[in-house]
């Protein structure tokens, strides 16, 4: 669908003079108190007077907008505003027709149909009670149901009255909706034209890059604050030449701001985080890899917290950008990330590279997935790439959540024993980034999820969509819609500097900022920023979210795709040493759940669910004791295989493997010389194991 047309009528960060200040996990964040020595107080001077000679050539530069275009537009407006809010009334009201079917629906099936189970419960119960206790308690819950129901069928006829009467006015609701959607889309319109006017006046302004160079160092001093410099600059003649050697470098202070601004306005430190990046590696000074350097940079300028294991008490307290740019070098030289991750903006990689987890449980992430779920990475559906896995390998509830263990890394918990919203959502994101898959955090009414890049725009994984998402864990408060219409804008990227441009004057005449997340209206240029945005996103098509309906559940039934096997996959060998391999999708019949899928190095494995049988034929040469053993990968514990051959069963436990490769115990099994046939079973209510294939040897 396009834009929804209430974007017309809220801001966006894309007005906050530094461009979006990229999102953030780190709340709470404030400046921290500034003790200034000598060195320190003349650098300050140095970069206020630098700041104030920016300040009045600038002003000078930027023509008043006509008051009458002003007047004009602010009148369009609040036209517009009341329109939008005659709107919204006229859907409620029409939406009371739909929502009261909806209640009848709940009432029926939920409400009354719940009672009645409970009510042949209670009975069967109560004709199972052997002792007055039994009975007692019996007849206690049948009293309870019967009320329930009867509370049920009272909410249904008045549910049903209400809907009934609603629906008698449906002719009438639809005729006043169609007329508040008229009167909106003219007073829109009109916003749009008034809007225009201005634009078009202020066009040789931000349509020019002649004041580029003086406006990026403005809004860096500014964003950094002359004090911030010079406590960063005091620390030594090193840190001082580095501002030195950025507020000297036009181009570069440029594509700061176009990437989005250093966190908190920390500029020194994102320069010397660049700087070591660029010294580590060669490579990081041109291309993607420049770009990744620089997001790098931004985004770590003030430090992220790491999330290590609760038994790593030595750890380091935060990640390290030098190290995790390399991690990301290497991880996409070696052919580990998403194939899409070369194409990102500087702006983008920030949002990759933000990820708590420290860079050993990144790589963790990636052998995990690439092991034990593949057809996640092979999925074309970029919606779902990836952080399907949140759908088939992490349970929601909390009910095991007691049983994380210390030595685990919080994402490796979370898969092992499941989670709320919140713990789903985290993890998502980190199985995204580990792919180099751009992630922003998404908060919702008593709910958490995610959203994600893709080829065709950002889209809400788990939850309702973008306008009913927002996160505060940043810099600045951001609502779902203006990160939305700020990822499309950025999508023109010659064009965006005309909305950074507006930013940049909005900051220099000292305007506050639109900001819908805090009804900020803001000044006349900043909003000129906004519609600037407005423009770019139209052309933009807004997804919806995907798995809305898992947000708070568990998926009711995976949908197992199966690849295709040829008979060369599953051919059994016998090595030198007379040890017969076994592929997992060797059986000669199956049953229950289960996907055939590709192995990323080689060869085929199934994932199979609790409940799964097969049998596979084998053939020993002689009779006697043999040794069989399983190559698996789980993400779970608690989990059993059963074997059966020749009438006698064994049940074995399966190890718990973080989702790597690993072999099983071996157990004896007696075989006859010749053909035997063995049984294979996953016990009832695991959630799922990998297999490779069977190993079996003659017991020595």
């Amino acid at each position: 669908m396009k834009n929804p047309s209430s974007l017309l009528l809220i801001s966006t960060s894309l007005v906050l003079g530094v461009g979006a200040l990229s999102a953030k996990p780190k709340s709470g964040e404030r400046p921290e108190a500034v003790a200034l020595e000598a060195a320190g107080q003349n650098l300050q001077a140095r970069y206020a007077a630098m700041l104030d000679e920016l300040k009045a050539g600038l002003t000078q530069a930027i023509p008043t907008i006509s008051a009458t275009k002003v007047a004009a537009f602010e009148q369009a407006t609040e036209a517009a505003k009341q329109a939008l809010d005659q709107a919204n009334a006229a859907q409620a009201e029409l939406g009371k027709i739909g929502g009261g079917k909806a209640l009848i629906d709940h009432a029926k099936n939920k409400w009354i149909g719940g009672a009645e189970k409970g009510i042949a419960e209670a009975k069967e119960a109560l004709g199972k009670a052997t002792t007055d206790a039994d009975r007692e308690a019996a007849n206690k819950k049948l009293a309870e149901w019967q009320a329930n129901k009867e509370e049920g069928v009272k909410a249904l006829k008045e549910r049903t009255a209400a809907y009934e009467a609603a629906k008698a006015r449906e002719p009438e609701l639809k005729k006043a909706h169609d007329a508040a959607q008229a009167v909106l889309a003219a007073s829109k319109k009109k916003e749009r034209e008034a809007a225009n006017a201005i634009l078009s006046e202020i066009t040789p302004i931000i349509g020019s890059d002649r004041l580029d160079a003086k406006f990026s160092k403005f809004v860096i001093i500014s964003h950094a604050t002359p004090q911030g410099l010079a406590k960063f600059g005091q620390q030594s003649p090193e840190h001082a030449a580095l501002v030195e050697k950025l507020l000297a470098d036009p181009a570069l202070m440029k594509e700061m701001l176009v990437a989005g601004g250093a966190s908190f306005g920390k500029y020194g430190q994102a320069m010397e985080i660049f700087t070591q990046i660029q010294k580590a590696s060669a490579k990081a000074k041109e291309g993607m890899f420049y770009r990744l350097a620089l997001g790098t940079s931004l985004e770590h300028a003030s430090p992220i917290a790491q999330g290590n294991p609760k038994s790593q008490t030595d750890a380091p307290q935060n990640v390290d950008p030098v190290k995790r740019y390399l991690h990301y070098e290497k991880a996409y030289l070696d052919g580990e990330l998403d194939p899409a991750f070369k194409t990102f903006s500087a702006w983008e990689y920030r949002h990759v590279v933000n990820c708590d987890a420290p860079d050993e449980f990144l790589t963790w992430g990636r052998q995990m997935l690439r092991t034990y779920r593949p057809d996640h990475i092979y999925n074309a559906d970029y919606g779902w790439r990836y952080v399907a896995a949140v759908r088939t390998e992490v349970p929601y509830g909390s009910q095991n959540v007691k049983y994380d263990r210390p030595e685990l890394q919080p994402y490796q918990n979370i898969i092992m024993n499941g989670g709320v919203c919140g713990r789903r959502a985290f993890f998502g994101r980190f199985i995204l980034r580990c792919f180099g898959i751009p992630t922003w955090g998404v908060t919702q009414k008593a709910h958490a999820a995610l959203s994600h890049w893709t080829p065709k725009g950002w889209v809400v994984n788990l939850g309702a969509g973008f306008q009913a998402s927002w996160w505060d864990k940043e810099e600045v408060s951001m609502s779902g819609n203006q990160f939305l219409l700020e990822t499309q804008a950025r999508a023109h990227a010659d064009e965006y500097l005309k909305v950074l441009r507006a930013q940049w004057v909005s900051r220099l005449l000292g305007e506050p900022a639109y900001n819908d997340r805090k009804k900020v209206t803001g000044g006349i240029w900043s909003r000129m920023a906004f519609f600037s945005s407005l423009v770019l996103s139209e052309t933009s098509v807004a997804l919806g979210p995907l798995g809305q309906e898992l947000g708070e559940a568990n998926e009711k039934e995976q949908k197992l795709v199966t690849a295709a096997v040829t008979e060369a996959d599953k051919k059994i060998t016998v090595g030198p040493d007379g040890i017969i391999l076994i592929p997992a999708v060797a059986h000669a019949k199956a049953s229950g759940k289960a996907s055939t899928m590709k192995s990323i190095d080689t060869g085929m494995q199934i994932h199979v669910l609790g409940g799964f049988k097969a049998s596979y034929e084998i053939e020993v040469p002689q009779a006697g004791t043999y040794r069989l053993g399983a190559q698996v990968a789980t993400a779970q514990t608690g989990q059993n295989f059963i074997y059966s051959v020749n009438g006698k069963a064994i049940e074995t436990p399966v190890p718990y493997t973080k989702g790597l490769w690993q072999q099983t115990d071996a157990v004896e099994l007696h075989l006859s010389a010749g053909k035997n046939t063995l049984e294979f079973e996953l016990q009832e209510g695991s959630r799922g194991v990998t297999i490779k294939g069977f190993r079996l040897s003659a017991h020595r």
